[in-house]
């Protein structure tokens, strides 16, 4: 272990006497430095040393600490190159070598290979001596230097060195090899970018950034208000599904009032005719809303069934877990007696406005009326969306069994769904027939449908090959091929024929992603309404208030009279010929600095023209959010 070196006309400190408790305490040991420079701790502390001239071997005189300072000295705790160095008592455990300072900077593997690298500042320099390896610290001296070396470091920073290129530059990457890479929306405490004092924004959270698609190129004079807001076709259909979602009938007298939990029953069948086609049964179809969630299901009913063996009910438990895009879901299903007979009922999902494919293309008012015959793109699109449902279907161990035109349902725009799925193995439970051949019974209803709308004919089954030969020279060869391997029963499995169709389901794929780009198109317009209406509101709580804590000139005083002009200024603006100003984007783009409390200033002039007030956005949202908050607070009594 090494020796403390020694230090000139220093003596041996005496023995503790009793009065280091509460007088005056030892002199410290002095260390390995120039301790003549030093005050002693006692001078600082008492205001005198006990043993000054007995053996302390630090200064004495604070006069000389005072002068010291005034002139350039480094003082009390600062280091130079003069000071002795610092040889440990103790060999550290994990000595660093002295080669370390000269080590390559480190780089990260993840940086390209062209990223700029900033030169490493030594902080930290190693001395060596003869005796033992040592350590010193190195710093500036001059308070003015340190700072003007912090200021070259910010600026060298911000590539406004004198060796920085411009090439390593890059504003739009936050991660990149700079030491210090500026982010204008980071909440950093520095000295370019002062912290917000109350709450922080983007500011750009006010204004509107439409998204992919775009419509058409218009030229300003071409564009309206209407851009702003969802579109008018959208927003009717919407409309008209909510509205058929909420209607009700008083129809109490001839339907029971509930059905375990279901209720408001109201009738969707557009004709009083009974048909036993489909089920061999008379089947109806009502609306109800659910007592347990709210929802609106359909229940489709089939009159005079009784059951006969409960076990061929257990099998809508597995229908339940087919979960597909392309089908009705079912929930449940039972048997009652509230319809005055043995009935049994079944649980969908309720979509509104939608109809089968039977009155789409065959009803009263076709949807293809003038475009005869049906598009081909059309066709493929029907063709596509059932095999998704078959491909579910097939790969729970089940069968279909019901693909007909009035069981296919046309819920909106090109988008069908498989209706009435594990009715029949309910009703008609099929024992003699083995699995792949039901599957199989379920291409050639396909291929049948498909073949009726085609030709525009719901009996061209009848005619099969005038029908095949109609297909063959009003549509593509693929299109009348698949149809005619549907019909005749050639197409064994769901995957083969995915196969043979993959070209089209890609092309189905993509419209429905460019369907997805629309709507989320439209959706966006609507994305800062929640926001606008929320502001209106507290506008509506502070504004022309009569009365609030006893006061009935509270809304008049204070920052209320502020919103109040600002209010005037949105909604009553006035033009050159005192006309009044109505124009929804000066309201939107106000209310939307407002929300967002921009710094932008505005002038608020009274209603009498003698006062007028310049405010900053962010000034009146701060007002607006602490009156509300007053409002909101429980008053005293």
């Amino acid at each position: 272990m090494a020796e403390r070196p020694s230090t000139n006309n220093r003596t041996k400190t005496p023995p503790n006497d009793g009065r280091r408790t509460g007088g005056l305490t030892a002199s410290p040991r002095p260390k390995a430095k120039d301790s003549n420079n030093t005050l002693c701790r006692n001078i600082t502390i008492y205001g005198y040393c006990r043993f000054d001239g007995k053996g302390c071997a630090f200064n004495h005189d604070p006069h000389s600490q005072k002068q010291n300072a005034n002139g350039n000295s480094l003082g009390r705790g600062k280091f130079n190159v003069d000071s002795p160095s610092f040889t440990p008592s103790t060999p550290p455990k994990n000595v660093i070598s002295p080669k370390a300072a000269d080590a390559a900077p480190f780089t990260p593997k993840g940086h390209s290979a062209g990223t700029a690298t900033p030169p490493v500042q030594p902080q930290f320099h190693t001395i060596a001596t003869a005796a033992a390896p040592s350590y010193s610290l190195s710093q500036a001296v001059e308070s003015q230097d340190t700072y003007n070396q912090s200021l070259q470091q910010s600026f060298d920073s911000l590539g406004m060195g004198e060796n920085t290129g411009a090439s390593n530059l890059n504003p739009y990457e936050y991660s990149s090899g700079l030491a210090t890479q500026v982010n204008p929306y980071a909440q950093t405490h520095d000295m370019f970018y002062q912290p917000t004092q109350s709450y922080s924004i983007p500011l750009n959270y006010h204004l509107y950034a439409p998204t992919a698609p775009y419509p058409q190129k218009l030229l300003p004079f071409q564009k309206n208000i209407h851009n702003f807001f969802l579109s008018d076709n959208v927003r009717e259909e919407l409309q008209r599904k909510g509205e058929a979602t909420l209607q009700t009938l008083n129809l109490s007298a001839v339907l029971p009032a509930s059905i375990n939990e279901y209720h408001s029953l109201v009738p969707l069948d557009t004709t009083s005719q009974k048909s036993t086609q489909s089920f061999g049964y008379a089947s109806w179809v009502y609306k109800a809303f659910s007592t347990e969630d709210g929802n609106t299901y359909a229940l489709r009913r089939v009159e005079g069934f009784r059951l006969q063996n409960e076990a061929d009910i257990r099998v809508i438990q597995r229908w339940k877990k087919v979960t597909s895009a392309n089908i009705v879901t079912v929930h449940n299903a039972w048997t009652t007696t509230k319809f005055g007979d043995s009935t049994i009922v079944f649980v969908y999902d309720y979509h509104p406005l939608s109809k089968t494919l039977a009155e789409a293309h065959f009803g009263p008012n076709p949807i293809f009326a003038q475009s005869r015959p049906v598009p081909e793109n059309v066709l493929w699109s029907y063709i596509v969306q059932l095999t998704s449902a078959l491909k579910t279907i097939h790969g729970t161990g089940l069968s279909a069994k019901i693909i007909d035109l009035s069981k296919v349902l046309l819920t909106s725009k090109m988008r069908i769904r498989l209706n009435c799925c594990g009715m029949l193995d309910v009703i008609r439970p099929d024992t003699q027939r083995t699995l792949q051949e039901s599957q199989q019974d379920d291409f050639i209803s396909l291929g049948r449908m498909m073949l009726a709308i085609a030709c525009s004919n719901p009996l061209a089954i009848h005619t099969y090959p005038k029908s095949i030969e109609y297909i063959g020279k009003q549509y593509s060869t693929h299109l009348r091929d698949t149809i005619f391997y549907l019909c005749s029963g050639q197409v064994k499995t769901v995957d083969k024929f995915a196969e043979s169709i993959a070209g089209y389901m890609l092309q189905n794929f993509n419209s429905a992603l460019h369907y997805e780009d629309t709507l989320e198109s439209e959706l966006t317009r609507e994305l800062e309404n929640g926001r606008l209406v929320r502001l209106l509101c507290k506008f509506g709580f502070i504004n022309e208030r009569p009365e609030y804590d006893h006061d009935i000139r509270w809304s008049e005083t204070g920052d209320r009279y502020y919103l109040k002009l600002f209010r005037d200024y949105v909604f009553h603006s006035v033009d050159e010929n005192n006309q009044p100003v109505v124009d929804i984007a000066h309201v939107l783009t106000c209310l939307n600095k407002l929300d967002a409390g921009v710094d932008e200033k505005v002038m608020l002039v009274s209603r009498d023209s003698l006062n007028c007030f310049v405010v900053s956005y962010k000034d009146l949202k701060r007002q607006v959010e602490s009156t509300f908050q007053e409002l909101t607070k429980p008053t005293r009594r």
